[in-house]
């Protein structure tokens, strides 16, 4: 781990992982009222915008299930799905492999321009790897807090 937005993000990921775990699976998928997503949501959207983020955007493979894009692409939601979503052991698992890859795959790349850059949501124009990588620790710190949210109302 050479880069310090690398360092960061699995210092990220790791508080991610540790805010659910030894968590019942019903609990991760309570939506409390007024809100319009649950734990897994979360974590699953962690996950997706990640792999589109970490991978697709430097032309790695992306490793997205099938299912998950209808599951927990941005715009999505619980009250939606048509089939059953993973397991929360499945879906922390990949995460953990998902920082695996990136450590593995993207800190020689991480000044390369990518050859569509993105605007976000938010304003940001992301054209290089480690822009991507700065983007995905503010996408997961939101998420982190509205996790920590949900546990806090459902507790």
């Amino acid at each position: 781990m050479e880069n310090y937005l690398i360092n960061q993000l699995v210092i990220v990921r790791e508080n991610t992982i540790n805010l659910v775990k030894g968590m019942e699976e019903n609990t991760s998928e309570l939506v409390p009222e007024k809100l319009n997503n649950n734990i897994k949501w979360n974590l699953g959207h962690i996950y997706v915008v990640g792999e589109k983020f970490l991978f697709q955007i430097a032309e790695e493979e992306a490793n997205i299930p099938s299912n998950y894009s209808a599951l927990f692409n941005p715009g999505t939601s619980p009250s939606d799905w048509k089939q059953d979503p993973p397991s929360l052991d499945e879906l922390t698992g990949l995460l953990e492999e998902q920082i695996n890859r990136l450590n593995s795959v993207l800190p020689g790349q991480l000044d390369d321009k990518v050859k569509n850059p993105y605007t976000t949501s938010t304003g940001f124009t992301l054209t290089t790897v480690k822009e991507f990588i700065s983007f995905c620790l503010y996408h997961e710190g939101m998420h982190f807090g509205a996790i920590k949210n949900i546990k806090k109302l459902i507790n």
